[in-house]
């Protein structure tokens, strides 16, 4: 009977250790630093590590130094900021955008780092004056693929890595084998601003969890936190089902943007606020014990199924950019007499 006792509070012990949460980077904007250069261009206008070739949508009737250009990535000043309906005026719209902004050496959240890492996402956000509320959104260029493959540069042109199974972007806007979430950090610079903050999440079932974080009434860097009020510390409480294991997709989150909020009692006009990373705490969707038989590598139902996704990916995301890069050519630009 004490040889039972003592098996099943070594049973209760490791559920209770594998119950532990794990933490992740979802997107950390330092990394996301123009460092790759393309075509004519004598400056780096793009970061190389989230480069994505949109040409391959954009049909026939183009040669092939036009299609060499036609490449977007996460770079800081790529990124957009969307008004509210109700604010989207065309003086208020073009005076909200991002910059890839430079933090100074002695900013706390950089500490022991180099200097080529203390870029911050810079966000510029013009509210109307008249006393109604209203939002903006920034989000990335594009909705950020989570089942890319890794690429490298070379040339102007984009090469696969190979074996890569899709982690093109694992933190860089997206966590992989996420179940539920337990506390959600953002670190921020904010400048007495009393406008709320919050992020967007979206799941692998396209359903989107918007998250309010805090309020930016507060002058230089803080981590705001979100715990998850609904999260249950205590295995014992928590219900526990059994789900088949393949060929079930691997679950994941990806950052679909940030809000900011405005409140109708709020100054309109400029809202100034950086960015530095966005980390996530979480339940282990799926354990990964070692098997006796190796069902992907039988069956590829998860590779033929990531495949179609990459492509459906794709093609949304490049539909989108082609339409922005014609619209590109067409705008007028000033020449130098």
């Amino acid at each position: 009977m004490k040889r039972l006792c003592i098996l099943i509070g070594v049973a209760l012990l490791l559920i209770s250790v594998s119950a532990v949460a794990d933490k992740s980077i979802l997107i950390d904007f330092s990394t996301l630093i123009k460092d790759a250069t393309l075509g004519d261009n004598q400056e780096a206008t793009e970061n190389a590590d989230t480069l994505i070739d949109f040409s391959s949508v954009a049909g026939s009737s183009f040669d092939e130094e036009t299609k060499s250009k036609m490449k977007t990535s996460l770079a800081l000043d790529n990124w957009e900021v969307i008004l509210a309906s109700s604010a989207r005026t065309v003086q208020n719209q073009a005076k909200s955008l991002t910059k890839d902004s430079v933090t100074s050496e002695s900013a706390k959240p950089f500490e022991g780092e180099e200097m080529a890492n203390k870029h911050v996402m810079g966000v510029r956000v013009h509210f109307p004056m008249a006393p109604f509320n209203s939002f903006a959104i920034i989000q990335p260029p594009f909705e950020i693929p989570a089942y890319a493959v890794k690429t490298e540069l070379q040339g102007d042109k984009l090469a696969e890595v190979e074996g890569d199974l899709g982690t093109k972007f694992d933190e860089k806007g997206v966590v992989r084998n996420v179940g539920v979430l337990k506390t959600v950090e953002v670190t921020v610079f904010g400048s007495n601003f009393p406008n709320g903050f919050g992020i967007i999440l979206k799941d692998q079932n396209g359903k989107e969890q918007h998250i309010f974080m805090d309020y930016l009434q507060f002058d230089g860097w803080r981590k705001l936190v979100w715990n998850n009020p609904n999260y249950i510390t205590e295995v014992r409480n928590r219900e526990v089902k059994k789900f088949p294991l393949y060929p079930k997709s691997e679950p994941f989150r990806k950052l679909a943007g940030m809000i900011i909020y405005r409140d109708a009692a709020q100054e309109g006009g400029d809202i100034i606020v950086y960015v530095k990373d966005i980390r996530i705490t979480y339940d282990k969707a799926i354990l990964e014990p070692v098997r006796d038989i190796n069902h992907e590598a039988i069956w590829g139902i998860l590779s033929a199924r990531q495949d179609a996704r990459r492509r459906a990916e794709l093609r949304r995301v490049g539909n989108k950019q082609v339409e922005r890069y014609l619209e590109g050519l067409k705008m007028h630009k000033e020449t130098s007499d």
